[in-house]
């Protein structure tokens, strides 16, 4: 029977309840991952042949709970688990089970760590079964962990999350899933985080595809070595290091090129220019485009990324939405990316989506494949379509149907979406800011006086909706009759409206014959 995700969120959550109190969530949340690591991988894979992840003998959960209520259970959790699962599988930068500091000393700490471990024993927490039609019950509990840890970790270590629904848009506007693709595609993320985007990208494609992904914390690269194999991609290439100042993945003295790349790198970095000579950089990703501010580092992750794609690459990166017209080497920077004809399109999302800062951000969406044919950039100014959730906004699915399904088309819509030609954009001296090109203010809702006062519908707010009445003239005189010059009242009752809309036959045809009414 597969595990319902209320009792694994719950039990995962009185986890973290066990832990709180030492430390903040930026570190309990290591110590909670890793046993739920634990426990899926020796339920999953212990004592099976072949399999991707290796559970040494003595080092599975239940050899962790046989550790229950002993004195050095810190100690032996480091010796008997940690260290022969870290060197089976090629693993690093487990978190210190023995670490006073963190986890009390003496009795205390041993009773968390008993505690714990009794949470994970709950037999609905059986993972061996768990798979049931294609549900990666185990992968979302594990996103669901790190949503709610960039929530309580605030500013200082919510990078290491992506909104799955942003992720999602990034995933499907590449346009990986209509390409051939297989194991020689290659996707990378040079600022990885958890590798939750690279994943989304990964399942976008619906083939086997080859991910990389570097991150600059170790503790969160650990997480991401994890994240791989618990979404069965164990292949996955996860390295730890700083991607501007010391790129782990290079062919020779150059940077590897890869098909897809995508990243939401930390915003506006001011320590990008740690250990580079952006002036001699000896990967060459400053200069044909121009050296990024001393105290900005958004165009150095994504010059970083136009220079890892190859010819054909196509690339996406979150940032903030200064790049789009901060003045100055920003400018210059800009001006020689758009006459390059690299950037396909820029899609402004809402305010307050990202965990760690309140401002909006956009999407910039490289394609070096037709930049020479390139004759504008598409922009979408998405910022209006979200929902609250609690502290944060939240992009619902008809959100991301409409972000992707227009930009996809390039659907021009007044208002939302448009397409700028390098003409323009070089009037407007190569500022990209949406505003600039796209007018997404909302008419005032214009009130009617004697409407109100005297009662009766305006005839103008009838003849708004023309296009409807050319479809189903009928429908206008079976809702609506005179009231008195200018005005017109119900033809039906309230409660009636619904009915005599829905039976109307003139609109039973046209819906029969697939016409669309959303005018």
């Amino acid at each position: 029977m597969a595990i319902k995700k209320s009792e694994l969120y719950s039990s995962l959550w009185s986890s973290c309840d066990e832990l709180r109190g030492g430390m903040d969530a930026s570190q309990y949340k290591d110590y909670v991952l890793v046993l739920l690591f634990i426990k899926y991988v020796s339920d999953k894979y212990a004592n099976v042949p072949f399999a991707p992840i290796t559970i040494p003998e003595g080092a599975s959960f239940q050899d962790m709970v046989a550790l229950k209520g002993q004195p050095d259970i810190g100690d032996q959790i480091n010796k008997k688990i940690i260290a022969p699962l870290v060197n089976a599988n090629r693993l690093s930068d487990f978190p210190d089970f023995n670490d006073d500091t963190k986890l009390g000393s003496g009795a205390e700490k041993k009773d968390r760590l008993t505690n714990l471990i009794a949470i994970f024993e709950n037999p609905v927490l059986d993972f061996s079964k768990n798979r049931a039609d294609g549900d990666d019950i185990l992968g979302d509990a594990y996103e669901y962990l790190m949503r709610h840890f960039a929530t309580e970790s605030g500013k200082s270590k919510g990078q290491f999350y992506t909104p799955a629904e942003v992720s999602r848009i990034m995933a499907q506007i590449l346009g990986i899933r209509n390409a051939k693709t297989g194991a020689d595609t290659t996707v990378y993320d040079p600022t990885c985080g958890s590798g939750s985007l690279i994943l989304k990208v990964g399942d976008e494609a619906g083939t086997n595809v080859t991910l990389y992904g570097q991150e600059k914390d170790a503790a969160t690269s650990a997480l991401a070595r994890m994240n791989m194999i618990l979404h069965n991609n164990p292949t996955a290439l996860i390295r730890q290091g700083n991607t501007l100042a010391d790129p782990k993945f290079t062919d020779g003295e150059a940077l590897k090129t890869f098909d897809y790349v995508v990243a939401n790198p930390p915003f506006s970095d001011k320590r990008w220019s740690t250990g580079i000579d952006p002036l001699n950089d000896k990967y060459d990703r400053f200069n044909s485009f121009g050296v990024p501010p001393a105290k900005q580092g958004d165009y150095a992750y994504l010059l970083h990324i136009v220079r890892s794609l190859k010819s054909t690459g196509k690339g996406a990166c979150i940032l903030p939405h200064g790049v789009l017209f901060r003045g100055n080497a920003e400018a210059d920077i800009r001006r020689a990316l758009v006459r390059k004809g690299y950037i396909k399109g820029i899609i402004g999302l809402p305010a307050n989506l990202f965990y760690g800062t309140g401002i909006p951000a956009c999407i910039i969406v490289i394609d070096k494949e037709d930049a020479q044919a390139r004759k504008g950039i598409f922009l979408i100014d998405a910022s209006d379509g979200f929902m609250k959730d609690g502290p944060k906004n939240r992009l619902r699915s008809q959100d991301i149907h409409k972000i992707v399904d227009v930009f996809t088309k390039q659907i021009e819509i007044a208002g939302y979406s448009k397409m700028v030609s390098f003409d323009q954009i070089e009037k407007n001296e190569f500022n990209l800011n949406l505003p600039r090109f796209i007018d997404s203010t909302k008419s005032e809702d214009r009130q009617d006086i004697e409407g109100h006062l005297r009662g009766g519908i305006p005839q103008a707010d009838v003849d708004a909706l023309q296009s409807y009445w050319d479809i189903c003239p009928s429908l206008k005189a079976a809702l609506f009759k005179p009231c008195r010059t200018g005005y017109v009242e119900l033809n039906v009752d309230k409660t009636a409206i619904k009915s005599s809309i829905f039976g109307n036959a003139e609109l039973s045809a046209v819906s029969t014959n697939g016409t669309d009414l959303r005018l």
